[in-house]
């Protein structure tokens, strides 16, 4: 699906659409390569209950996020989510992506959120769900959260 057509996009709402994103996003992944650089933070995460073991890396300047980058071994959910994220955050203000980032996990939790914020995140509406699936959908999500935090911190 090209960037704009998911904007308002009955698409959407239709669960083969959903699949077929989250398929995409599993078998060609965006920023699936770590860096050396100094420049960017680091953080491992793994799973307890998947086979969920990645790094997210970001470099995070002058109160935005310049670039976002994972690899590791993750199942289709959890590739498919962080690879979403990547897209979605890299560009944005810390206080654009914190508003991002607390909506997509509105979202899996099932409270209120904006689906025109969240984008082709919305793909992974229905993994609340499926509570086995809910640490594979967010745990990238968690790795960016906890980068944001440190990067405040180091103010």
């Amino acid at each position: 699906m090209e960037q704009n057509e998911w904007k308002n996009s009955s698409l959407l709402s239709d669960p083969q659409v959903l699949r077929e994103l989250i398929m995409d996003h599993y078998q060609y992944p965006r920023n699936h390569a770590l860096t050396d650089s100094n420049a960017y933070q680091s953080v491992h995460m793994a799973s307890d209950s998947c086979i969920d073991d990645i790094t997210v890396q970001s470099e995070i300047q002058d109160d935005h996020i310049k670039d976002i980058r994972f690899d590791g071994v993750a199942c289709t959910i959890s590739t498919a989510s962080t690879s979403i994220m990547t897209e979605l955050l890299k560009g944005k203000s810390i206080e654009e992506a914190r508003k991002i980032i607390q909506n997509y996990f509105n979202m899996i939790e099932e409270k209120d959120y904006d689906p025109d914020l969240l984008e082709e995140a919305v793909a992974l509406k229905n993994v609340s769900r499926q509570a086995n699936r809910i640490k594979c959908a967010t745990i990238g999500w968690k790795a960016m959260k906890q980068m944001i935090e440190e990067s405040e911190k180091q103010k």
